[in-house]
Parts: structure tokens; sequence; C-alpha cells
């Protein structure tokens, strides 16, 4: 896990339950003991660059994931030689979840563990460009988040 910006912005955040939860949600969906996945916990500047690069949208967003098998448009998200077990990066906004989080009227940490997943799925090839891809991501997103205390 990596954190841009002052530690304050993770306050609040059970960053220790985020770890946990992406290993179960690795052990249920059998991927290998040994893949790697960075979480970074960022700001809203962050993801606006980032998805003004690689999305071509000049805006904000919540969560974003790089999986390592797609090839990169900038280096910094290439795998380095000795890390063929490095599935990608998730980037999450904390200011955004935190404002999605009240808006839906539930606590920061729910918003984070939910964005997670869902980069972690998308890491793996899971979409929801159509509405079956959409009703099977959910159902999965479900069950990691429901298996987790």
């Amino acid at each position: 896990m990596s954190r841009w910006g002052p530690a304050s912005l993770a306050s609040g955040v059970d960053l220790d339950g985020l770890k946990d939860l992406l290993q179960g949600a690795a052990r249920i969906l059998k991927v290998r003991a040994k893949t790697v996945t960075v979480l970074t916990l960022t700001g809203d500047e962050h993801l606006r660059e980032y998805n003004r690069r690689y999305r071509g949208l000049d805006e904000p967003t919540d969560v974003l994931a790089f999986a390592a098998q797609e090839a990169p448009k900038d280096q910094r998200f290439q795998a380095p030689p000795g890390t063929e077990d490095w599935l990608g990066d998730i980037v999450i906004s904390l200011p955004r979840a935190r404002r999605q989080a009240r808006e839906a009227g539930h606590p920061i940490n729910d918003e984070v563990r939910l964005l997670a997943v869902h980069g972690f799925l998308h890491l793996l090839g899971y979409d929801h460009a159509d509405p079956a891809e959409e009703t099977a991501m959910t159902a999965l997103t479900n069950r990691i988040l429901g298996s987790s205390p």
C-alpha cells in the first residue's frame, strides 16, 4: 500500500483491513499467493491526471486500475524485470471516496473497500461494459465484501 500526500489523507481508513480484504479476494478468486498488487490512496488531482492521460477524460474519478498485463502507455506502470507476479496497481481518490460515502450514508471504510475490490476485479479482467458483465461483477464484489469481517 502507498499513500500520496499527508498522513491525514488516510485518517479513518483501515489500511490493515484493506490488505486483509484484498488477500481474501485473491483466495476466493484463486489468484496465486505470490501475486502482488499495489494500492495507492491519493487525492482528486492525481486521479484526474491519470483519467485524462489514460482514458482521455479530463475529470476526477474514484478508482482506476492499471493491469500489469496490459501494454502500458506510461513506463511508470510497466512491470520491472523479476516482477512477473505483479498483477497491477489500484489508485483510489480518498476525497472522492469520502464524498461518495457521505452521499451513500455509509462509513468511509465501506466505500474504500468497495472501490478496492472494484479495482482488483478490473486487474483480473472483469468489466462492467454491458449488463451481463455488470451483473457478474456486482455479484462477485458482493461475495468478496460479504466474506470479509
